[in-house]
């Protein structure tokens, strides 16, 4: 592995024209097909295996054509303090809007509150509450500004008549934007970062600009094979966030090498294709246990995650090609712009100083390894707790900030109608095998109205066929309660002896249902996911460390780490510690695909420190080093960077952090802080500790093990000599890589202690 990756290195660095247009037509390329490729499909929701599915799917077979796919809009009406809805005056200004927004366009049907067959239902008993339901032709995202114009000039007419008129539903949602400037502060933040971290911005920009390419290689691939594979637009979010963290901090590891192989002596070539065979090899493992973590989503079961898992792992393939080829190619058109300032003026680099901050920290915790061991371990335990109460869910409107009126709607709807008005469950009746139908339906009806939580029944409606019908029953408690989860589980399991004794068959769906299940099912494989995942990285690391002790160690302390994440969000987002200080307005059940997101994300981020930090110890144990002093070294080479790519992705996660939706805050937040104790407790402090305590036990193998594992040349005993002979030549092409070698020297030490460097040239 090291061997072939120097080669690599070497090759890249001296033809390095070759692999840049290389990387340029292969972007033009993947460019042209998203350009001519046909538009990415609308995201699906389909969550096979779950029975509020199974529900949608027989009303689809069932009521062919009545499920309309465009958009909706709730206009909801308030009557001011002491008023009715139903005066005179009131009743004239909501006909009014209903019949403007009816005579708009796209617009399919406008169902008027005060229509006779609809006012019990759509009048609040107290009188003071409202809504007409507006249907619209075309999905929302299809609907023309003129449509949206109409509506929201009809609703500020209606508002000027002192009524309180708010609006939820589709058509006017604002939809939760990741990225924009939360990505633009994030990526300056991370040049900032690397600016510090390296003295160079060379150093600094070449990371960044690389990964910004696999990030777009990697994106216009998506687009190109978003039609031929069923990808939504929504599918590359997560290929995004991780493209460019993995391509950035893989990028960084390859610099932060090559600058210590320049300083050991080594001509710009040689140094690259060390670079590559060392650093490289780790970001050939970090890399594979990220596309573990990635692809291992597909065993949750939702083919919307399983595609944004297998989509993301294809840009962190990317973004480890790339630093493996496209760095050490820009490297060679500037080798030494990438050095420190100081280091082109003077002549001088000093990479890895004996007494930087790395090695005085390896130093202080090799001093008291149990201390630290115990309050690494206690502090991420103590903040773990809260993952006892965890309630996973799908928080919608009434997670939205107050200032938005989706929020305000479902909050006037929930206080004229009750709190769950806004989550209606819908039962769908199958009746074909009952002896009579409308018997066996209206049974159903009054057993699931009778059943406590239950506020009202609809009327059933049922297809022309007669042998399905489609009633909703409203509960008590809002969508998001835990006593609406007890409510559906309740009515499920009382379904036997109903079913039995009419002879027809129901299912209980709808967006609260739907949303239920989709809780279950992922909390179900979280445990699967995790044992999948971290049992296939501990054999990948034992084949990378060779040793059972290390890999095990990572895989506990990733388990500290991501529970203590969790525990965080749930004391923040569900118990409401610390909200206000975030800009949460309400709390409430965990988003259900947030512990996978943050498994799968962190687990990769995790594994990349764990590789670049511990490969580097390793190497110097191979060498030579006794276990201490491999801790020291290995912190004195990787500590800096691996501290500079972890500020870089909290950066990056924790812009998210001032966005209005109350979800991408949580993601945002918790990556962020996740990162935090995986980078600085477990990998600086934990890993350390538990490393110092166990001493040589650390890098033990049965040897049965050892015969049985491939072999992997990851700390590049194989390019031991040549770091050895820095100046030597190494093969036939001596004269050429001597050539390439002018560009700088690095220093050298006189035998007599003559200062032999020879000067810089500044790039």
């Amino acid at each position: 592995m090291a061997t072939f990756l120097y080669r690599l290195g070497r090759l890249a660095f001296r033809r390095r024209w070759y692999v840049t247009l290389l990387w340029v037509a292969v972007l033009a390329a993947v460019g042209f097909g998203a350009a001519k490729a046909p538009a990415a499909p609308d995201a699906t929701n389909s969550m096979p295996g779950i029975e509020s599915q199974k529900a949608f799917d027989l009303m689809e077979q069932r009521f062919p054509g009545a499920e309309a796919d465009g958009a909706t809009a709730r206009i909801v009406f308030v009557a001011p303090d002491g008023q009715k809805i139903t005066a005179a005056d009131h009743r004239k200004a909501v006909d009014t809007l209903v019949e403007r927004v009816a005579d708009g366009p796209q617009v399919a049907s406008a169902v008027d509150p005060f229509q006779t067959e609809v006012e019990a239902e759509a009048v609040s008993k107290d009188a003071t509450t409202a809504y007409a339901t507006v249907t619209y032709k075309a999905a929302a995202d299809d609907l023309t500004d003129a449509a949206k114009d109409r509506l929201e000039s009809a609703i500020e007419q209606a508002r000027d008549t002192g009524l309180t008129v708010e609006v939820g539903g589709t058509a006017l949602e604002t939809q939760p934007s990741a990225g924009g400037s939360a990505e633009a502060i994030g990526v300056a933040i991370a040049a900032f970062v690397l600016l510090i971290t390296f003295g160079s911005l060379a150093a600094a920009g070449l990371p960044l600009l690389t990964a910004i390419l696999g990030v777009g290689v990697s994106m216009a691939s998506i687009m190109a094979l978003a039609s031929a594979f069923g990808l939504s637009a929504t599918t590359g979010t997560l290929a995004t966030m991780l493209g460019l963290a993995c391509g950035i901090d893989y990028a960084v590891f390859i610099v932060s090498r090559y600058r210590e192989e320049r300083a050991k002596g080594h001509s710009p070539q040689e140094a690259a294709g060390l670079a590559a065979g060392t650093a490289g090899s780790a970001v050939v493992f970090a890399g594979l246990t990220v596309v573990i973590a990635l692809a291992g989503l597909s065993v949750v079961g939702i083919p919307m995650l399983t595609k944004m898992g297998l989509a993301a792992a294809g840009a962190v393939v990317v973004g480890v090609l790339i630093a493996l080829t496209l760095v050490p190619a820009v490297l060679g058109f500037w080798p030494n712009a990438v050095l420190s300032r100081r280091a082109r003026r003077s002549g001088r680099i000093k990479e890895g100083g004996e007494n930087n901050g790395g090695s005085r920290w390896a130093r202080f915790v090799l001093r008291r390894p149990v201390p630290v061991l115990i309050a690494s371990v206690v502090g991420l335990g103590a903040l773990a707790i809260p993952v006892v109460d965890l309630q996973l869910g799908m928080p919608g409107a009434e997670a939205k900030p107050t200032s938005t009126t989706e929020r305000r709607a479902y909050d006037d709807l929930a206080q004229g109608f009750g709190p769950g008005f806004n989550g209606p469950l819908t039962v769908v009746v199958d009746a074909k095998n009952a002896e009579n139908p409308k018997t066996a339906v209206r049974t159903i009806e009054e057993r699931i109205g009778a059943t406590d939580g239950i506020v009202s029944v609809s009327p059933a409606r049922f297809n022309s066929a007669g042998d399905t019908a489609v009633f909703s029953a409203i509960p008590s408690t809002a969508p998001t309660s835990e006593r609406t989860v007890d409510l559906v589980k309740s009515i499920r399991a009382d379904r036997p002896a109903t079913e039995a004794s009419t002879g027809a068959e129901f299912e209980v769906t709808g967006t609260t249902a739907l949303n239920i299940d989709v809780a279950q099912k992922t909390q179900d494989a979280l445990i699967p996911y995790l044992i999948l995942v971290v049992g296939l990285a501990i054999l990948l690391l034992m084949i990378v460390f060779r040793s059972v002790l290390v890999p095990v160690k990572a895989a506990v302390g990733f388990l500290l780490s991501v529970l203590a994440a969790l525990g965080s969000v749930v004391a923040v987002f569900q118990w409401g510690w610390g909200a206000g200080l975030l800009g949460v307005e309400t709390t409430g059940p965990i988003m259900s695909m947030m512990p996978i997101f943050l498994v799968g994300i962190v687990f990769g981020l995790a594994m990349d420190y764990e590789v670049f930090l511990v490969a580097r110890m390793r190497e110097a144990y191979v060498h030579g080093d006794s276990p201490s002093q491999a801790i020291r070294t290995g912190f004195r080479y990787s500590a800096r960077v691996v501290v500079a790519a972890a500020l870089i992705m909290m950066a990056v996660f924790s812009g998210f952090v001032g966005a209005g939706e109350s979800m991408i805050k949580m993601i945002g937040f918790g990556l962020a802080i996740a990162v935090l104790f995986d980078a600085f407790v477990v990998r600086m402090a934990l890993v350390p500790a538990v490393l110092a305590l166990l001493g040589k036990a650390a890098w033990w193998m049965p040897r049965w093990l050892d015969r049985i594992l491939p072999r992997v040349d990851v700390e590049g005993e194989a390019l031991s000599h040549r770091a050895a002979t820095p100046q030597a030549p190494q093969d036939t092409k001596a004269t050429k890589d001597a050539k390439d070698a002018t560009y700088s020297q690095a220093p050298t030490e006189g035998s007599a202690g003559e200062d032999t460097r020879p000067e810089f040239t500044s790039v």
